[in-house]
């Protein structure tokens, strides 16, 4: 038992530095109203500060998508902690609305290296045969670390001095931290190039992996728009229409869906990727019918049970898709197909997020949040029948 705890550490390690990376970049989520009184900007102006993160994200993943499986695991995520460094170093020196985008596009960038890199990298530090329970701590991570963001700066920013200052002193001081640890770990590409050799390459996807990317991409792009909208302005709907005004239940109910989704991913586990793909739908749908009756009824029970039941509905969907995908992959372009996941995935983070914000003016936040709910709906339900279409017709489906 001994032996398999050390065999495990290095997996471990990585997974707490992946953790660290993504809570740098759902930090600033409630602080976003603290930012509008600052400030004086609108709804839409939240939205694209949000949306930046995700550009910054997709383009990183765009242009050097493969960086990893190039110049090695552990040179990528040194850049993605300089980059997470500098992000929060931006927020604080932010006197103007343009310190947010710059911190929230080096955010972007740090994601974006850290998404395929580190998940492939947890997965290759695993001792052997450990590859589902890796995918485990991986998928975790990712969104484990998400919910850590708004928690840890919801209560810095509640019960402690400085609320806009404090949460990045503490992120920069565990990124020092992290990029110690990663000096440790062991490197797992075996033969890593200059970093001169990292070429720009369009999104390209093996043979054997298309037949499963399809389904996961679509699992992977709803379950991402609901997380993006619902992050992005769910505490100034909590404030202005529930009179929430409490930062650190703002963070955790925006944490509750990230929490909820790692609850998803351990059953999918289960339920196994065939299964948890379109289950994921249906999950997401019953979310996104209770944050239209929040929406509707300004309950603030039915917002915490959206973020439950979105959540898990979203991990299941998003395990069972990277697992497949991750399966699917040849070994030398892992990263490189996980990173075109996270593209469709990212895409659903901004795109609706953008929306939302433009008809908040003419709508009000509620009725924009309708408008995106219907959208939703029709996109979750098309996925969820695309899905068991696949199943009972046997067509590519995908295997663990």
């Amino acid at each position: 038992m001994a032996g398999d705890r050390r065999g495990w550490l290095p997996c471990l390690l990585g997974g707490a530095v992946f953790v660290v990376c993504m809570a740098g970049t759902t930090l600033p989520t409630p602080l976003y109203p603290l930012y509008q009184e600052k400030f004086g900007f609108s709804e839409l102006t939240v939205t694209v500060v949000y949306a930046v993160y995700a550009f910054g994200v997709i383009g990183v993943l765009l242009l050097a998508g493969n960086a990893s499986d190039t110049i090695g695991r552990r040179p990528t995520l040194r850049w993605g902690l300089a980059f997470a460094a500098a992000s929060a170093v931006c927020f604080l020196c932010a006197d103007a609305l343009g310190w947010l985008y710059a911190g929230r596009l080096l955010s972007g960038l740090s994601a974006g290296l850290f998404t395929g890199a580190a998940t492939a990298y947890v997965m290759e530090l695993a001792p052997p045969g450990g590859t589902a329970r890796a995918t485990l701590v991986a998928t975790a991570a990712n969104m484990g670390g998400l919910g850590c963001g708004p928690l840890l700066a919801g209560l810095l920013a509640e019960y402690a001095p400085e609320p806009l200052l404090l949460p990045f002193a503490v992120h920069l001081a565990l990124v020092a931290v992290s990029a110690l640890v990663l000096q440790w770990l062991p490197e797992t590409v075996a033969e890593a190039k200059p970093l001169s050799a990292v070429r720009p390459r369009k999104p390209e996807l093996p043979a054997r992996v298309r037949a499963v990317f399809v389904p996961a991409a679509v699992a992977s792009f709803v379950g991402f728009a609901l997380f993006g909208v619902f992050t992005s302005v769910s505490p100034a709907f909590l404030a202005r229409y529930l009179g929430v005004d409490n930062h650190a239940v703002s963070g955790l109910v925006v944490a509750l869906a990230f929490f909820a989704s790692t609850a998803g991913q351990v059953a999918a586990g289960r339920v196994g990727p065939t299964r948890s793909l379109p289950l994921g739908c249906a999950v997401l749908l019953a979310g996104l019918l209770l944050l239209g009756g929040a929406l509707y009824t300004d309950q603030l029970a039915l917002v915490v049970l959206a973020a439950l039941v979105g959540g898990i509905g979203q991990g299941l969907a998003f395990r069972a898709a990277l697992t497949a995908v991750a399966a699917a992959s040849p070994p030398d372009r892992r990263a490189a197909v996980i990173s075109s996941l996270f593209v469709v995935a990212y895409t659903g983070i901004s795109i609706p997020v953008i929306g939302v914000g433009l008809l908040a003016d003419p709508l009000g936040l509620e009725g924009a949040g309708l408008v995106f709910i219907a959208c939703m709906l029709v996109l979750v339900a098309s996925a969820g029948a695309y899905l068991l279409r696949r199943i009972r017709t046997g067509a590519d489906a995908p295997t663990p």
